[in-house]
């Protein structure tokens, strides 16, 4: 045996993690993963950074690995077979060239991945979006987590990103974690904020259930689900009726605040425990705890973006920031925490309809000049469609030359990650054209017209951007099967036989185009990347002097266009779709800890698989399981008004009786059948975490469990996955 060992970062969350991997290079297998000693991850692991490789090893155990461009050649009721990929670059091309010529360059739409591919292949597919096919019609899934942070923080503070660094975390005085649980999401993260708390830092968490963030922290605000804004604000009227503030900040550095004054005056701690069902001395406490600090912390995830009024959420949380002077030093400022591992690169490298690579905008003339110059060809300077509106217009659209006909879905799968599935299978259905490039067969594949196969994280060099905007390497180790290409060279060969040639000899020579034409990235070369491990952005020099910028905003200086922090604000508005008689329970959707995404990678690794599997569980207070009469591991019917699926009763006094809790990463208790499509109306992130529900106790249980069985064969059959006797996988 010959062995070889390689670093490289995480493919799973964004704490951007180093691991050390054994490689059989005879075999071409991984053997082992321990943690190496990186930016964020000090060398430890969590469970999925080291078990969470072995679905390179193609063990088969959920679904089955792409190996070959596959077709439906005769329409897309016809089975998909396996083609060359001449003939599925035709294919592509000459679909797009007709249905561009037809309808127009907007009728298209394409993904960008957050999810493997690296920043240099997200750079590739923005550039043939609008380059080649002529629209800004290109997305990714921080539409459906993080945009809120972005958009918010743009306004704010005239960055959308993390304005410190994941080490500073354990330096600071208080922690104010609101819709946030790293050990589910970010376990290496949530290491820093144990630190924090042993250094002797406030720890405080606002969260309707009371998680393991809730249970080590010294305040656990247990607010009702849906009431973030009123709370926020709440804070703020405390900081300024208090005189809490820091003066000299608000004066030298801020503007706006004699509107968020007028605003928050309502906000009283009694008014808004009418919503929040706080005690009003807690909020208070609250306010007087954070303001007293000036390395003062704000991290946030889901709890705060997946709501409709998630962008005003994330604008009052930078409120209390400027309020208190709590920006531009170490260890202070405000952290939205990313959740996918590249769901930051991606944003960077331009997957948004509103910007290029780099932040810069769509409708800037000197920007899209610049970039018209660097790529030879006119571009659209018209704001794109974001991704959670294509059932809108596949569906009901405002007339037909403005419906979506093909979707390019790369690295995603819609049919099982986004709200409201049964309209995204009849949008899937609709559609003219569908194509598919993954790694996996997974849901949106069984309705893709033609698939891509692609290689995986592990399969081809690039860079990913931590959640805290640190550029790493990850590197190839092991060789892909035969029969795929890298996500980069798909798109690039399409793009040449659409009269766009695109060629590229390696990720870093699509690299250094990147960083030319982003002054925020100029300095983040390959060759300083290998020599520093990290580099967070800004970095606007190639020189090994310039290592980046751990925080953001020094000294008060922010990156808006004159240099002040903006005070925005708005009222409280409920969720979109409250209790009622029917329907008298709240769903929130929540994280899996040793699962990722929709499971296609997770899900093959043969150790976190053992962990859990189908139908998942949906968290109930003992009081509302005995009201039912369920007990644990016992299979119910969960209903809204938009369907229902079976999943099992996990019991936990951590939930409130009026509120019950799933993930998403389940094929048969797929809560995404019963989440709302609900927009927020400026970043169009849906309302996951807030819709109303029924449980019901299922009488015949022998019953339920064989439907859950047969549903599982049968989902894996359509994947080309059967069962064998031992109830493992295995190809069909």
């Amino acid at each position: 045996m010959t062995t070889k060992q390689i670093v490289s970062t995480c493919v799973y969350c964004g704490a951007g993690c180093q691991i050390l991997f054994t490689v059989d290079t005879e075999a071409n297998r991984i053997l082992e993963a321990t943690g190496s000693e990186g930016h964020s991850n000090d060398g430890t692991l969590c469970l999925k950074g080291r078990y969470g490789w072995d679905f390179l090893n193609d063990p088969q155990i959920l679904t089955k690995r792409l190996t070959s461009p596959l077709l439906r050649k005769n329409g897309r009721q016809s089975d998909l077979t396996p083609v060359s990929w001449d003939e599925a670059v035709n294919f592509v091309s000459q679909r797009l060239t007709d249905i561009k010529k037809t309808h127009g360059p907007d009728s298209i739409l394409c993904t960008g991945s957050a999810r493997g591919p690296g920043n240099e292949a997200n750079y590739v597919m923005q550039k043939f979006v609008r380059a080649c096919l002529g629209t800004n019609n290109v997305d990714h899934c921080a539409r459906i987590c993080h945009a809120a942070s972005v958009a918010g923080l743009l306004v704010s503070l005239g960055s959308g990103a993390m304005s410190l660094s994941v080490p500073e975390i354990e330096e600071a005085e208080v922690i104010f974690n609101i819709g946030y649980n790293g050990p589910d999401s970010h376990p290496i993260v949530a290491r820093r904020i144990v630190r924090a708390r042993q250094k002797g830092a406030y720890i405080i968490c606002a969260d309707p259930r009371r998680t393991e963030t809730a249970r080590i922290a010294h305040k656990h605000l247990q607010l009702k689900g849906g009431s973030n804004l009123a709370l926020a604000n709440s804070l703020a009227h405390v900081i300024i009726a208090e005189n809490l503030g820091d003066q000299a900040f608000i004066k030298d550095h801020t503007k706006g605040f004699d509107e968020l004054k007028k605003l928050v005056q309502k906000y009283t701690p009694e008014y808004a425990a009418r919503i929040t069902g706080l005690n009003p001395d807690e909020i208070r406490a609250t306010a007087r705890i954070y303001a007293a600090s000036k390395h003062s912390v704000i991290l946030w995830g889901m709890g705060v973006c997946q709501f409709s009024q998630g962008v005003e959420v994330v604008k009052a949380l930078a409120n209390l920031g400027l309020l208190t002077g709590n920006f531009g030093r170490r260890a202070t400022g405000v952290g939205p925490v990313r959740g996918q591992n590249n769901v930051q690169g991606a944003c960077d490298m331009g997957a948004l309809p509103n910007y290029y690579p780099g932040y810069q905008s769509v409708t800037d003339p000197a920007a899209r000049a610049k970039f018209e110059a660097a790529w030879g060809v006119p571009l659209p300077d018209k704001v794109g469609l974001t991704l959670t509106r294509v059932p809108e217009f596949v569906l009901h659209p405002p007339d037909k030359s403005k419906q979506i006909r093909a979707y390019w879905i790369f690295g995603e799968d819609p049919a099982q990650s986004d709200a409201y599935l049964a309209e995204m299978r009849e949008t899937l259905e609709k559609l003219e054209l569908v194509i598919v490039q993954d790694i996996y067969m997974n849901k949106t594949a069984q309705y893709a017209d033609v698939i891509l196969p692609s290689t995986s994280w592990g399969e081809h060099d690039g860079v990913y951007s931590a959640c805290d905007r640190a550029f790493q390497r990850i590197r190839k180790l092991i060789e892909p099967p035969a029969g795929v290409l890298t996500d980069w060279e798909i798109i690039s060969r399409v793009s040449t036989a659409m009269g766009y040639p695109m060629k590229y000899r390696n990720t870093e020579e699509i690299w250094n185009e990147l960083i030319n034409l982003c002054p925020s990235f100029k300095g983040a070369t390959y060759e300083k990347l290998e020599k520093l491990g990290h580099i967070q952005w800004p970095c606007r020099s190639a020189d090994l002097s310039d290592v980046g910028t751990p925080f953001l905003h020094r000294d008060g200086n922010f990156a808006t266009k004159d240099g002040k922090g903006v005070f925005s604000c708005a009222e409280w508005q409920p969720p979109v779709e409250v209790e009622n008689a029917e329907y008298p329970l709240t769903l929130s959707t929540v994280r899996e800890v040793g699962h990722y995404s929709v499971r296609t990678m997770t899900g093959n690794c043969r150790t976190l698989r053992n962990l859990e599997d189908e139908p998942g569980w949906v968290q109930m207070n003992p009081k509302l399981c005995n009201q039912l009469g369920v007990y644990h591991g016992q299979l119910v019917k969960i209903s809204s008004k938009r369907g229902w699926c079976i999943t099992r009763c996990l019991p936990t006094d951590r939930v409130k009786p009026d509120a019950v809790y799933m993930t998403y990463q389940w094929w048969i208790g797929a809560c995404n059948e019963l989440t709302i499509g609900s927009l927020d109306p400026i970043s169009n992130t849906p309302e996951y975490k807030y819709c109303a529900c029924r449980v019901e106790k299922i009488d015949n249980q022998a019953w339920a469990e064989k439907y859950v069985q047969n549903e599982y064969q049968t989902i894996r059959r359509n994947m080309a996955v059967t069962f064998d006797r031992k109830g493992g996988g295995k190809a069909a």
